[in-house]
């Protein structure tokens, strides 16, 4: 009798703070554009919600948790998805403002970045000659200054405040050195099992998107968390999809979403988040894997559940 496989977590990380307005007609940056993506997303089989907040008028990545109130509601009265909150949504604010969104409403999930690092994406500023917003090409150009500063005592101090609001983490690994910051943070009693870690590929200054690095990143997880966590991929880029894949037959989940990549396939881009969505639903589904409801994603991640969000 053949064994049965787990089910696949799809991720979408519907807007972020690296792609502008200028890049892609299709990203998301008004509050309703947010809401309709996120929404359409998990229609097409994604069972977690990454979000990033905008400002409404310029699209300019946002922290403020007033430009997430507008969203929230809408996409939990439309979806039982679950919602992740970003804790990244600037690399130039502490991590006191970084964490405000997902304190403020108490969401059922939240990323976390286990180091400091070069974040750089900065080469996207030749590919365009003119732009929508003035903030954009400085933002972009400026971005190979950028250190995201996540060090051990603010990553203690998230987890502290966060702690009472039962947040359960993605855990953003870009390199090998934060498994192993993870796993100090885990003995120091900050996180409970199981964790989720997103092995995150293909960012200026973190691990490339390739399959030997993958499987690396895996080994390394399995000798310092047994079975102690649960794993996903997202891959920057035209890595994106084909990283996905491999990731869902090795036992992984997966993230997709225009916060990662603006592309459907290799030179076009995606026409929505759903787009995406929809297309590594339809792999991982001929490839032999079922893709998880939101309530059984809940269920593996240990997460406390959508009526306990404050929003």
């Amino acid at each position: 009798m053949a064994r049965k496989r787990n089910k696949t977590i799809i991720t979408c990380a519907v807007t972020g703070a690296i792609h502008t307005p200028t890049m892609s007609d299709a990203l998301p940056y008004t509050y309703d554009d947010i809401a309709r993506q996120a929404i359409d997303a998990a229609e097409a089989g994604a069972s977690i919600l990454h979000l990033h907040a905008r400002n409404n008028e310029t699209g300019a990545p946002s922290v403020d948790p007033a430009d997430f109130a507008p969203f929230l509601p809408r996409i939990k009265q439309a979806s039982d998805a679950v919602v992740n909150i970003s804790t990244g949504g600037s690399l130039t604010l502490s991590i006191q403002d970084r964490i405000r969104p997902a304190a403020t409403f108490s969401a059922e999930m939240c990323s976390m970045n286990m180091g400091s690092m070069n974040f750089s994406f900065h080469p996207l500023a030749d590919r365009y000659d003119s732009w929508k917003f003035d903030w954009e090409r400085d933002y972009v150009a400026n971005s190979d200054g950028n250190i995201f500063r996540n060090t051990f005592r603010d990553i203690r101090e998230a987890a502290e405040t966060l702690a009472p609001h039962e947040i359960k983490f993605e855990h953003e690994c870009y390199d090998v050195g934060h498994l192993y910051n993870l796993k100090f943070c885990m003995d120091s009693g900050l996180f409970k099992a199981p964790i989720f870690i997103q092995f995150v590929m293909g960012i200026l200054g973190g691990i490339g998107a390739d399959i030997d690095n993958l499987v690396f990143m895996k080994k390394t997880a399995d000798k310092l968390f047994g079975d102690d966590y649960r794993w996903s991929v997202l891959a920057a880029g035209i890595a994106q999809i084909p990283m996905a894949t491999t990731a869902s037959q090795m036992g992984g989940h997966v993230r997709v979403g225009l916060e990662d990549s603006l592309l459907i396939s290799r030179g076009t881009l995606a026409d929505s988040n759903a787009q995406q969505v929809a297309k590594i639903h339809r792999i991982v589904e001929e490839l032999g894997s079922e893709v998880a409801t939101p309530d059984e994603a809940r269920e593996m991640l240990g997460l406390k559940g959508g009526d306990k969000v404050n929003f």
